[in-house]
């Protein structure tokens, strides 16, 4: 019987902030479907059902600013048919609805814990792999994975009562093996050394027609990092900053709403099994099973 994606949802709590953290759960079963709605959002999945399989990859989706991580479900899906756990999380104060501390320092330091969290619950929940955890990010997602994996980032000075850059308190999770990084934000990262802990194989899309990361931010990681050898750096030419994310439904494609268009000629719903396939090819190679390395 093919894989089935289960889904299970979790309330995971920051005991820092205060905050719940809506989490989650993907992962591969074997139980029928049915079509779920995540707010505006469907996916097929089969709720709370059994778990299929032990020392499952595991990668968590940290969405953009002021969004849902449901707009990279396609992808999350496609990582579960393939064999992967995913933790999709909603990051208290920077997501769809609830944006009290988007564009703040506050957001910078607890975005990468968030993620340390919900790490810590897919642990106690799912059959996880520890040496197999990739984290994934869109936009500040980008920056947020980056943080996670080492990098020591800096508060704007716009960001900060007296006018200057701070540093932002953020502690790394090592368990995080690998990022993925789409039209990552990184204006964070440019003092230097920022991303000198940043040892990680890294895969980095960016789009030439995105306004809002420009190509100018993949190049801080491209410099950061003790080896850009390490770095897929994949430049898709006629991608904006949204082209990553899954289609949205026809209700949200309206004129007004730009997550949902992309620059002429690109075609994001062709792209979408283009970038699953590198996204898995990327991650079997940075974290490879057990099995594998045992034959090689």
């Amino acid at each position: 019987m093919p894989i089935t994606v289960g889904c299970r949802a979790l309330s995971v709590p920051d005991a820092a902030s205060g905050a719940a953290i809506a989490t989650w759960l993907l992962y591969p079963a074997a139980a029928a479907e049915a079509p779920v709605a995540f707010g505006a959002y469907e996916l097929a999945v089969a709720l709370d059902a059994a778990v299929t399989g032990a020392d499952l990859p595991l990668v968590v989706i940290s969405h953009g600013n002021a969004s849902t991580p449901w707009v990279l479900r396609d992808l999350a899906a496609g990582l579960v048919r393939a064999g992967y756990a995913v933790a999709l999380l909603a990051h208290p104060g920077d997501t769809k609805g609830d944006d009290a501390l988007s564009g703040t320092a506050a957001n910078l330091a607890n975005r990468p814990r968030h993620v340390r969290l919900v790490v810590d619950a897919a642990l106690a929940q799912l059959p996880v792999a520890p040496g197999r955890i990739a984290a994934l990010g869109h936009s500040i997602g980008g920056y947020t994975a980056i943080a996670v994996a080492g990098g020591h980032p800096l508060a704007l000075p716009n960001q900060s009562p007296d006018g200057r850059a701070h540093p932002i308190d953020v502690t790394p999770d090592d368990r995080v093996r690998a990022i993925v990084l789409l039209a990552a934000a990184t204006p964070w990262l440019m003092a230097p050394g920022a991303l000198g802990d940043v040892e990680v194989p890294i895969l980095m899309f960016t789009g030439g027609q995105d306004r809002i990361a420009p190509p100018a931010y993949a190049e801080i990681v491209l410099h950061g990092v003790p080896d850009y050898r390490r770095v897929d750096h994949r430049f898709i030419g006629n991608a904006g900053h949204f082209s990553f994310l899954s289609v949205f439904p026809p209700a949200l494609a309206r004129p007004d709403f730009p997550p949902a268009h992309d620059p002429a000629g690109f075609d994001r719903a062709a792209f979408q099994p283009e970038l699953l396939a590198r996204v898995l090819a990327f991650l079997a190679d940075a974290m490879p099973a057990a099995s594998a390395v045992a034959r090689a």
